[in-house]
């Protein structure tokens, strides 16, 4: 299946993934800015993504644990979400998502 990452510059970086992968993982795998400092446990929000509106709906709704980690997340928009929150299924092959313009990983320098 196919992941598009859209990074802040507007460059597309198309990647391939397997259901039951974790987005921030690909978009790591993929050299996307997305650190996610705490693994995946929502403790954090340095995951955030923008989720392609025509997308969006396709995702399960986000926890209200989500919804408090993106309330402290910058540039939050309607479709933002937690890339460690969103597992890969074959109804997402084609998914794209935005790369907010301020994420930076830490961990790249």
């Amino acid at each position: 299946m196919k992941v598009t990452f859209i990074k802040s510059d507007g460059q597309r970086v198309e990647t391939d993934a397997e259901p039951g992968d974790v987005l921030l993982r690909v978009g790591q795998a993929a050299g996307m800015p997305l650190e996610g400092t705490c693994e995946g446990q929502m403790a954090c929000s340095t995951c955030h993504v923008l989720v392609a509106k025509e997308w969006f709906a396709r995702l399960p709704e986000a926890s209200e644990d989500e919804e408090d980690m993106l309330d402290l997340a910058y540039g939050v928009r309607p479709t933002s979400r937690l890339s460690c929150q969103i597992t890969l299924t074959d109804a997402l092959d084609g998914l794209e998502v935005a790369i907010p313009a301020d994420a930076h990983d830490m961990s790249r320098g």
